[in-house]
This record gives C-alpha cells, sequence and structure tokens, in this order.
C-alpha cells in the first residue's frame, strides 16, 4: 500500500548535567517526575470528540489504537496483533492482542474494540465521513471485522490518524458517556494513567506497572512504548517567555513550542538538548458559510493580496524553521508530491487584488480574523495577514483569544470570517480537513468537484493512481481555495538534562523516557 515519507530532523543534542531531585526529578520516595510545559490547554480529554493537537499530544499516552505509524508512516499493528484486507477492498480482519489489561485492571477484548470504534466511527467526522455505511463487528474474543459497504484501499490511514483518533476504551466507559460532554473516565491501555485535571494549571499522568509493549524495538508510535517514570504533568504555560525560562532553570524537562528566536541563545546553555523537527503547516481558513468568503472572488483576493513568506519569516523568523511549499503533501512524500497549484501558491498582486474584492461586493465591512497567542507563530501570521489585507482597503480586526475559546468560536458561522490555524502533518490526503464538504469542518468546504475528487481518491486501486487523482485534487484545491496554506513549519522543542530517548515524531514521545 502506499507508502508516505517523512523527515524528522533532530539538528543537535547537547547533553549535560541532570536537573537533579530538587527540581522535580524524583522526591523522597525515590519516584521521577517528568515536568512538561505544554503551550496550550485541551479543551477535553476525549479523542473521540476533538481534533486538536493538545489531545493528540497527552490522550495518546492514556488511550491506544488498533494500528498506528511507524518511521515511515506505514500503518502497523499497535493494540492488534495483526490486520489483513481482503481482495477486493471491503474487509479488514483485526487479530487482537491478547492479555492487554485496561488501567481499570480489566482485559481488553473485541467487546470493547467494538464499542469504541463505533462510537468513534459515529463521532469523529473524518470516521463518520468515510465509514458511514460500514460497520466494527466482533467474529470472537480476540477477532474484530470491519466491514465496508465499497472498496476502501486508504481505510488504513484513517484507522491510524492520530488527531481524533479510535481510542480503545473499555464497554463500560462507552456506554456511561455523556452524549455532550463525552466519556466521564479517562481509562485506556496505555503506558500512562491518567491521575488529575486542574483546570487551567496541569495534567497529570502516572506510570502503568501493568503495561506490556507489543514489540522490543522502538520504531515510530508503535514498537517498544515503556514508562520509564513514576509521574507526568503536563504543565499549561501559555507564555513562550515563560516556557523558555522554565527550561533553563531546570523547573520543566521539556518545553514544547520554543519561539525560534530564542534558539541561538539556548545554543549556548550545555544543560539543554535542542530538538528541530517538522511540526506541520500554517494557513488561514475561510468562513464559506456566510459572510463575504463565501464569495470565491474574496478568497482569491486574500491570496493575492500576502506575500506567503512574509508570513512565514514573521510567524518562524528564519528559513531554518519553514519551508515554503505548496503542495498539500509536501516534497518529503514523495508517492504524493507534485506540482499542481504552484502558480497560485506563488501569485503575489495586490492590484489585482483590490479588482477582485470590489467584484465580489466588499463594501467595507470588518472582517474579524480568529487568532491565538498559545500558539505564536499562529498569531504573528495573523498579524501579516491583517496588515496586507488592510493595504489593499479592508477594515480588519484580528481578534485574540485563549486556544480553547478559538476553537469554541470557530464553530460558529456568526463569529468571524477568518481564522489562523496549524495543522499537524498529514499522513496520507484524507488527513487534509479542510478540503473536505461531508466533515463540515469549520469553515464549511461546499465543493461539489473536491468532493467528487475525494470519492474518487479513497476507491483508487493503485498507488499510480491515487496520485493522479491526488493531483487533481490539489489543482482544484487552489482553484476552490477554501483555505490558504502558506508554508510548512519545525518546531523547537527543547529539553532540560539528559533525556537520551526523547524524541519527537508527531508530537513528543515520552514513553521510553527516563531520567538519570
Amino acid at each position: 500500500m502506499y507508502r508516505l515519507l517523512t523527515s524528522l530532523l533532530f539538528v543537535f543534542l547537547l547533553v549535560g548535567c541532570s536537573s537533579g531531585a530538587e527540581n522535580g526529578s524524583g522526591n523522597d520516595n525515590g519516584e521521577s517526575t517528568l515536568n512538561i510545559a505544554y503551550m496550550a490547554q485541551p479543551p477535553n480529554f476525549d479523542p473521540h470528540f476533538t481534533d486538536v493537537v493538545a489531545i493528540r499530544d497527552i490522550a495518546r499516552n492514556v488511550f491506544e489504537t488498533l494500528v498506528s505509524f511507524d518511521e515511515q508512516n506505514d500503518v502497523v499493528p499497535l493494540l492488534a496483533e495483526s490486520y489483513e484486507m481482503n481482495d477486493d477492498g471491503t474487509e479488514i480482519v483485526f487479530q487482537l492482542r491478547k492479555d492487554v489489561k485496561f488501567h481499570n485492571g480489566q482485559e481488553m477484548t473485541a467487546d470493547d474494540v467494538v464499542a469504541s470504534m463505533e462510537r468513534w466511527r459515529t463521532l469523529s467526522p473524518k470516521a463518520s465521513s468515510y465509514f458511514t455505511g460500514s460497520e466494527f463487528v466482533k467474529e470472537d474474543d480476540y477477532t474484530v471485522v470491519l466491514r465496508m459497504d465499497q472498496p476502501m484501499p486508504i481505510a488504513k490511514y484513517l484507522l491510524g490518524m492520530n488527531t481524533n483518533f479510535g481510542a480503545i476504551m473499555p464497554k463500560e466507559v462507552i456506554e456511561n458517556a455523556d452524549t455532550n460532554t463525552g466519556i466521564k473516565e479517562f481509562i485506556g491501555t496505555g503506558p500512562f494513567e491518567f491521575v488529575d485535571w486542574k483546570q487551567d494549571q496541569y495534567i497529570q499522568l502516572a506510570k502503568n506497572d501493568a503495561y506490556t509493549s507489543a514489540s522490543d524495538e522502538i520504531d515510530g508510535l508503535v514498537g517498544k512504548r515503556e514508562p520509564l517514570v513514576d509521574h507526568v504533568y503536563f504543565h499549561f504555560v501559555q507564555d513562550p517567555a515563560t516556557r523558555t525560562a522554565g527550561i533553563q532553570t531546570g523547573e520543566y524537562d521539556i518545553a514544547l513550542a520554543i519561539p525560534s528566536d530564542n534558539v541561538e541563545q539556548l545554543k549556548t546553555d550545555s544543560n539543554l538538548g535542542l530538538y528541530i523537527a517538522d511540526g506541520g503547516y500554517t494557513t488561514a481558513i475561510f468562513n464559506k458559510k456566510k459572510g463575504l468568503f463565501s464569495d470565491k472572488r474574496a478568497r482569491e483576493a486574500v491570496n493575492l493580496a500576502v506575500d506567503k513568506e512574509e508570513v512565514m519569516i514573521s510567524a518562524f523568523t528564519s528559513d531554518e524553521f519553514y519551508r515554503m511549499e505548496h503542495g498539500l503533501l509536501g516534497e518529503d512524500y514523495v508517492n504524493w508530491h507534485n506540482d499542481a497549484g504552484v502558480e497560485a501558491y506563488e501569485a503575489y498582486d495586490p492590484e489585482k487584488a483590490k479588482q477582485l474584492l470590489k467584484e465580489a461586493g466588499y463594501n467595507g465591512e470588518t472582517i474579524r480574523i480568529l487568532s491565538s497567542r498559545d500558539y505564536e507563530d499562529q498569531y504573528h501570521a495573523g498579524v501579516v495577514v491583517q496588515q496586507k489585507l488592510e493595504q489593499i482597503g479592508m477594515k480588519v480586526d484580528l481578534e485574540v483569544y485563549d486556544w480553547p475559546t478559538l476553537l469554541q468560536k470557530r464553530a460558529d458561522e456568526n463569529a468571524y470570517e477568518m481564522y489562523m490555524f496549524a495543522f499537524a502533518p498529514a499522513t496520507d490526503p484524507t488527513q487534509i480537513q479542510y478540503i473536505d464538504s461531508k466533515q463540515e469542518y469549520p469553515g464549511w468546504t461546499d465543493s461539489p468537484e473536491l468532493d467528487a475528487l475525494l470519492a474518487e481518491l479513497m476507491v483508487a486501486p493503485t498507488d499510480e493512481e491515487a496520485k493522479e487523482v491526488f493531483t487533481a485534487l490539489q489543482e482544484e484545491t487552489w482553484n476552490e481555495l477554501p483555505a490558504i496554506k502558506y508554508g510548512e513549519y519545525n518546531r523547537v522543542t527543547v529539553t532540560h538534562g539528559d533525556l537520551p530517548e526523547f524524541k519527537f515524531f508527531h508530537g513528543p514521545v515520552i514513553w521510553n523516557v527516563s531520567k538519570n
């Protein structure tokens, strides 16, 4: 099946002395604690409910999936012992690992998997979009079958997606979940157990002493997954200066989303390890359901009015931390990357933008752009977009909110005209959420042309045919402009002291990390 490649660049690792027990590495009982400075608080702790990166990064330590991704972004078993698709692409049979225990001591069986995956299939916009006529069924206590209503050769990528993921939970947890607020107990099979959540302060996890890894070999998000510290705290630290100061003093062992303009200073500190890894891509997403940007000409005006490299420089300060990339999947994804849409990406013509804006009927109303300083790069990108649109005669208000509030407001069609957003690296075309009308993703794309190409892509029988369809899909995306991709970026993560097993792969990987 499709072999997707990604680059994960560890630029340098400067190893120094340990932070010591006085900085939270241990306590009087000899237990170890990993303190992580995290940039944003998740809106909930239910992976079936929400697609935000904050849930991915924290909840995946507690909950696991049937399959996940190795270093080459191939889909391989995790809670499944194995899986196999039938010849016509309409069924996938999962053989489950035996003796996998939930955090409550209960063994995971097919009943739990079916309950979990049926709930995920209903709640996840992506899953409900593509698996509407499908069903997860129990064959025996350790065999689950996904029966699909049409051939879907790339279904495995949907099953392995790591945001809004198909977390496996006890059947009883699923049955007791609230329709509006989600699960009431956070019980999974992962290397760490949920302990506590202090709103606006931290989420606390603890070592799962009963955890058994599927394999002894470390390989991306699969293989060896060993909890080596007793306690983990994800501290919610919105201010990047505070995260930077805290990692320097040893208050935190790991700090995420460190501003790129701090890197040169941090390089000189021998106590720190710096990791620069693929973080995703920066976008502006239009509200296409209501208001000015329901007219494609207005979206084209924004695309022409803004120099995309100015956006990326403002957000990330140096081309060490960003790449100008038009592709919906970048050049590292060799099975998918193509040149379609590059002319629209590179276009910059403020005068033509003014003309298109006039044709679209703009009459001086205020354009509201949502952004958040919980992710400084998104805020700075928004500032440039605001300035460029004002230069072509638009009245623009950049509204800044904390992350949970932004996520709430973007779901309200009356609350904005655009919002700044960054997406984690996609693992295949189906993960590019804003192009899919059926998902009703905030921004509300409604394009029969895009829908038809996505449907064709899902059933493409060969890699070559899939890439041909994807090329047409990418061309149509730059024609329709449901959103504007400005470029791809690297995230800077910093560790204090010696954390030799820490890595960043689709987010921070903290299993296998010990404190010396």
